[in-house]
């Protein structure tokens, strides 16, 4: 595995609590899952892995309240599986009709910035073809350039990222100087069962601006 650095800024995020059922309330700090799917957003293949190791916070932890109108209702699955079996359905989602709208109140952080920490495990198996030096290369030249498959986003989609790869971090700007319990944070979701994935957590610590993430089949990291 090869490990690689991220800057990511934005002027909002929000990483949501899942034990907030309606309201959207964000963890004080980026999550390891937000911050893995912000290098997927860059370069993904089946033949890859991403684990994100560090967390670094790079501008104080502030707050602001908004409120935000968002989609009420969501596509069925079974007409999903009908459109991909050829059936004409229609899938659309009308955000104007006034029934398909909620204004939901939102607690999120604004003015952030990361530096995110992970390591890029290749699969042999997958692509038996290839080499770990390939997907290296391949995603240094794709983050240098500011090339993704989508936009990284912080936590939220409309919540967009402005990224740079780091190259050398000793050179770069310390965290933030502030330590606290974070308390029970999201790692991310167990795929064993693709039908009914679920949440797994670990007992997050800021210690001097930064966030260790414990590797995913530790003892720290619980259902």
């Amino acid at each position: 595995m090869k490990s690689f650095c991220l800057e990511l800024s934005g002027p909002y995020a929000c990483f949501t609590r899942p034990e907030m059922k309606v309201e959207r309330v964000s963890y004080d700090v980026m999550t390891p899952s937000a911050a893995r799917a912000c290098f997927e957003a860059i370069l993904w293949k089946p033949a890859i892995r991403w684990h994100v190791r560090r967390i670094e916070v790079l501008r104080p932890i502030r707050w602001i309240n908004l409120r935000r109108n968002e989609v009420s209702s969501v596509v069925s699955i079974a007409n999903v599986k009908k459109a991909m079996n050829g059936t004409p359905v229609d899938l659309s989602i009308y955000a104007d009709d006034s029934s398909e709208r909620a204004q939901r109140a939102g607690l999120f952080l604004r003015d952030v910035a990361y530096r995110i920490h992970a390591d890029l495990e290749f699969l042999p198996e997958r692509d038996p073809q290839a080499n770990a030096a390939k997907y290296h290369e391949m995603f240094e030249r794709r983050a240098r350039k500011g090339q993704c498959v989508n936009q990284p986003y912080l936590g939220c989609r409309e919540f967009a990222a402005a990224f740079r790869l780091v190259d050398d971090v000793a050179a770069e700007p310390p965290p933030i100087a502030e330590t606290r319990d974070l308390g029970f944070m999201l790692h991310d979701l167990d795929f064993v069962n693709p039908a009914d994935p679920q949440p797994r957590f670990f007992r997050a610590q800021l210690a001097n601006g930064v966030v260790a993430v414990p590797a995913w089949d530790s003892m720290e990291v619980r259902a």
